[in-house]
């Protein structure tokens, strides 16, 4: 009788050396399963690029994305973000179009919102020239409008000043700024992670985020008579309307930064933001960041 106890617990060890061995080689299985449906990071043409999960903070996809570059156009999140971030703003209130903001446009060679000099045109409306035909002239607005002192000179200084405080208060440690539009000095920089934790900063305005996936807009504007003109204008973001759940947010381009493109998207409840900086034209940047994206809601 004992002789069968004794078997029977044997047999019983046996059986569950057996059981945890094929546990063990089952869950190798779903591990190698699991790893293998991890999706692979894609290859960049641009020479710097960021992605993360805009929910969790969670960097999905690195590319020298620290390295320091030339942003172009991208500036103008910050002028943006400096601007929404003013005490008791009203963005409503009516700023008149100088004639130095059009003599900018034109000595410098730069992108314009087409603002005509004696138009009173709104800051609601400055933001969706800033951020669609990338008006240098609607940046140079926004900077003497929200800079301080009695020159345009020293209100234009004063603005890049909270340009850059604002990305120290930020935490964008690569990151400084020259110019309120990008068309910079040779110390307007950032990277693909800075540009991306700014824009990811921007989108909590609720106005931002409106403007950036706008794709284009018919704004009715005063004129210097006491009349009224219909100005439009066209986001250069190519992504929305051809990548699905494109939310935004910025193109640039110049001698320098080559071309860059600020992007994000939400898909099912999840939002991907990043960057491509130093791309070789508008259509590889574009390519570049649909990868990005679908990379980062497969991850």
């Amino acid at each position: 009788m004992n002789i069968g106890i004794k078997g029977i617990r044997r047999v019983s060890a046996t059986a569950t050396v057996a059981l945890t061995a094929g546990a063990v080689i089952a869950g190798g299985a779903f591990a190698s399963q699991a790893q293998a449906a991890a999706p692979t990071p894609p290859t960049i043409v641009a020479k710097g690029g960021f992605v993360m999960n805009d929910g969790t903070g969670k960097t999905l996809f690195t590319k020298a994305a620290d390295t320091r570059r030339s942003t172009g156009s991208t500036t103008k999140i910050m002028t943006a973000r400096v601007v929404l971030a003013e005490k008791g703003l009203n963005l409503d209130s009516k700023v008149t179009i100088q004639k130095a903001y059009s003599d900018y446009i034109v000595s410098k060679g730069a992108s314009s919102a087409r603002l005509i000099v004696g138009d009173k045109v709104t800051v609601r409306q400055l933001m969706y020239g800033l951020m669609l035909p990338s008006g240098c002239d609607a940046a140079y607005a926004l900077a003497d409008k929200f800079g301080s002192g009695s020159t345009r000179e020293a209100r234009v200084k004063s603005f890049i000043g909270k340009m850059n405080s604002t990305a120290k208060t930020l935490g964008l440690k690569n990151t400084h700024f020259d110019s309120f539009d990008g068309i910079g000095n040779g110390t307007n920089y950032s990277t693909p992670r800075d540009l991306t934790k700014l824009a990811s900063s921007a989108m909590k305005y609720s106005t931002f985020r409106t403007v950036v996936k706008t794709k284009s807009t018919k704004q009715k504007v005063t004129t210097k008579s006491g009349g009224y003109r219909y100005m439009s204008w066209t986001n250069t973001n190519k992504l929305l309307g051809t990548y699905s759940g494109a939310i935004g947010v910025k193109t640039g381009s110049g001698p320098t930064a080559k071309y860059c493109l600020v992007f994000a998207a939400t898909r099912s409840g999840k939002t991907v933001i990043g960057t491509v900086l130093t791309a070789t034209s508008e259509t590889t940047r574009t390519a570049d960041a649909k990868k990005l994206m679908d990379y980062g809601f497969k991850s």
